[in-house]
């Protein structure tokens, strides 16, 4: 099979959608088929080498042109010399960077046009992802990477008689996040647009659940496909000399960085673990800059500012050394997490994770083992959990083991790519 993923990126920190693309189209490849990536609106931002996505691929759909065709008709007829000095790869990488050119609360009109996409405004830039389709060979099923996507579903299927697959992951935090006036709106569209895709996928049964209520659809219409992730390189557990809990996430609020703060506040003060230290990582973009500054000096105000370690934008090795350091893991998010691909990404490095008594969490501890889920009513309650454990370290290497078990069996790429061969194949035999 020849499959092609239209994947958005991030331009400035990395993506769990991007990486499951990566890592699904590096499994394809492997196995003997066809994948390439096509990043959209953004350059894609991977923790690995990709093997499909080729040196000279442009972004289609490029942020800064199709903001300006949005905004001003002159542009939509922009010549080609101009859209190619736009699309430059670091020119978009600073302007996501700088404008927060993937935040929902500035891109209503945006993601309306993007759903709505009947080819009035993004005609010309349809007709650039065309030719590039027609040249580099029809695939024989078309993925888009997220439901924000569906909008093109139609209008593919206009251009060849090819199937269209549309993911879920992560889309009601985003459309709920929009300005009133377009949020309904866009939900709305959203629901009208995933109907022309011939299969819709979630990350997990949660998920697919949640979005098949949100978008009045019948129960059963969305499939369920678990995230996997490249177990090469994950290191077990060393031997520290003092426990230290682990944060992997963009450093923001709606990933609940401040409740762990708290409770890590709370685990060294109420609890006695005087000897705990924290270790927060991941993606830190100039929006959330004002956050981390205020929780740095909550911590010193608590005389613990030498307690915790902050290491943003890790490379993929550095993020798997970051692992090996830690005794327990958690991102106490305070939304509906459609998957948590660095849940994976902890127990595939035997650490034992403590998360919210939520959303896929549940899902995805109770087929693994590695951790246990808690009811977070506020940071009393996760530190009390860390303290249970780590009162118990025979019970931490007992769930770190069956994690690292567990994400190999069920939650590796190679897991993934066979359980998406063989819904494609189905899919294509129904067809024929």
């Amino acid at each position: 099979m020849k499959i092609t993923f239209l994947t958005p990126g991030t331009g400035s920190y990395y993506c769990g959608a991007c990486m499951r693309d990566n890592a699904l189209a590096n499994a394809l490849i492997e196995a003997g088929h066809e994948a390439e990536l096509l990043p959209m609106y953004l350059p894609l931002m991977l923790d690995e080498e990709s093997e499909g996505l080729e040196s000279d691929s442009p972004v289609f759909f490029g942020g800064i042109n199709i903001f300006l065709q949005q905004k001003f008709s002159l542009f939509r007829h922009s010549p080609e010399w101009m859209d190619r000095l736009l699309n430059r790869p670091g020119l978009l990488r600073s302007a996501a960077r700088r404008s927060h050119m993937t935040s929902a609360h500035t891109h209503g009109a945006m993601t309306f046009e993007m759903l709505q996409l009947d080819g009035a405004v993004f005609e010309k830039e349809l007709g650039k992802l065309y030719s590039w389709i027609n040249d580099h060979g029809r695939p024989d099923v078309l993925c888009l990477s997220t439901a924000l996507q569906s909008g093109f579903a139609r209008e593919i299927k206009k251009q060849w008689d090819i199937p269209v697959v549309c993911y879920f992951q992560g889309e009601d935090s985003f459309l709920d996040s929009l300005p009133d006036e377009y949020r309904e709106r866009c939900w709305n569209l959203m629901a009208e647009r995933c109907r022309d895709a011939d299969l819709l996928i979630a990350p997990s049964q949660f998920y697919g659940r949640l979005m098949e209520d949100r978008l009045g659809l019948d129960a059963g219409s969305i499939n369920i496909q678990y995230n996997g992730i490249n177990l090469e390189g994950f290191l077990p557990r060393k031997q520290v000399s003092a426990p230290a809990i682990g944060y992997l996430a963009r450093m923001c609020a709606v990933k609940g960085l401040p409740l762990l703060v708290d409770a890590f506040i709370d685990l060294r003060t109420r609890l006695g673990e005087t000897d705990c230290v924290l270790k927060v990582a991941g993606a830190m973009t100039p929006g959330d800059v004002e956050l981390v500054d205020s929780l740095k000096a909550k911590l010193a105000d608590a005389g613990l500012a030498d307690a915790v370690e902050w290491r943003p934008n890790l490379s993929r090795e550095e993020k798997q050394a970051f692992f090996s350091e830690l005794t327990l893991f958690s991102v106490p998010v305070g939304y509906d997490e459609a998957f948590g691909l660095y849940v994976v990404e902890a127990m595939a490095a035997s650490v034992p994770v403590v998360q919210p008594n939520r959303s896929a969490f549940p899902e995805l501890i109770d087929s693994t083992g590695g951790g246990i889920c808690v009811d977070m009513d506020g940071p009393e309650s996760l530190a009390n959990a860390w303290k249970e454990l780590l009162d118990n370290p025979e019970r931490i290497n007992e769930l770190g083991e069956r994690g690292r078990l567990g994400a190999a069996s069920g939650y590796s790429r190679e897991s993934m790519r066979d359980s998406f061969i063989s819904v494609m194949e189905s899919l294509l035999q129904n067809r024929a």
